[in-house]
């Protein structure tokens, strides 16, 4: 697989001549940070589980859909957490060593996706860029497009769903809900969606989220009548789901970043999983030759 890289940007891990991945030169101040300040500039690193990494160097590499000396983008299997629960276990965290490419430490994610969804997951390589990362998501500059088979037909080709969630506690877990708008703990939730295929019984959509609430979009196709095929939690499905085994039909497909001001956006997309094609070919999904499309910045 093809990747777009240069190497001064792997050396430094910056893309700039001489200088740090903290964004200044090294050694010119000759003065001495104390060492809660120097603490405070390394790398975060991963908190990884004990135990062999869930994918071998080889398999990590090849889910690789774009790096330069900032980021990395990398498509994510489905049924892998990104990092350790409180219980620990395999993880996506394990796997990250492999992907320094010359710096001295691992990337770090630069946001999440929940265990069971698949597909396209941003890294940041170091601190400067995590802290970049960090600021186009929570400003609502990263452009996501998901994948969802979802049961039954939208009422409308494509809509907007606003609707807000909060998260709800119950004896037996949390859950995320669609709540009041005045509820104080109402968080607002956005997606745009559309519809790219359909046999009358299951649809395939295109959904955009213009927030990132935990489990918005789960909620939200459940709340339109529409909910995801393999949806554990929602749904009137989920306990048939969890008992038969069924994966969760959702695909992180596409990304978009503009990460430098004068380049076009980055953009990575990643093919769907296995598991999911059965049904969008049955909703009329046609397979592409290539598994994976990036774009360099």
């Amino acid at each position: 697989m093809k990747t777009h890289a240069t190497g001064k940007a792997d050396r430094d891990g910056s893309g700039g001549k001489g200088r740090d991945s903290s964004g200044g030169r090294g050694g010119r101040s000759g003065r001495r940070r104390p060492r809660s300040s120097r603490q405070s500039q390394k790398q975060p690193q991963p908190s990884l589980s004990k135990g062999p990494a869930p994918l071998s160097e080889e398999e990590i590499l090849a889910r690789l859909l774009y790096r330069d000396g900032l980021i990395l983008i990398i498509d994510k299997p489905a049924g892998l957490p990104v990092h350790a629960g409180p219980g620990g276990g395999p993880n996506l965290e394990q796997c990250l060593d492999a992907l320094r490419f010359g710096l001295p430490a691992a990337p770090a994610l630069a946001h999440r996706l929940d265990r069971d969804t698949s597909g396209c997951l941003v890294l940041g390589r170091h601190r400067k860029a995590l802290r970049k990362l960090g600021l186009m998501f929570a400003g609502g500059q990263v452009e996501k497009t998901y994948w969802a088979i979802v049961q039954g037909r939208p009422p409308e080709t494509a809509g907007t769903i606003d609707l807000p969630l909060k998260k709800l506690n119950q004896r037996t877990g949390w859950r995320m809900t669609v709540a009041e708008k005045d509820d104080p703990e109402a968080q607002k939730a956005v997606t745009d969606y559309r519809l790219l295929g359909s046999d009358g019984v299951l649809s395939w959509l295109a959904l955009k989220p213009r927030t990132g609430r935990t489990h918005q979009i789960r909620v939200h196709c459940t709340a339109l009548g529409c909910p995801l095929i393999g949806d554990p939690v929602y749904g009137p499905d989920a306990a048939g789901n969890r008992d038969a085994g069924i994966k969760l039909h959702l695909h992180a497909r596409a990304i978009g970043l503009p990460l430098y001001p004068k380049r076009e956006a980055i953009t990575a997309e990643a093919a769907p999983p296995p598991h999911m094609l059965t049904a969008l070919l049955q909703c009329g999904y046609i397979a592409a030759e290539a598994p994976t499309q990036q774009k360099p910045g």
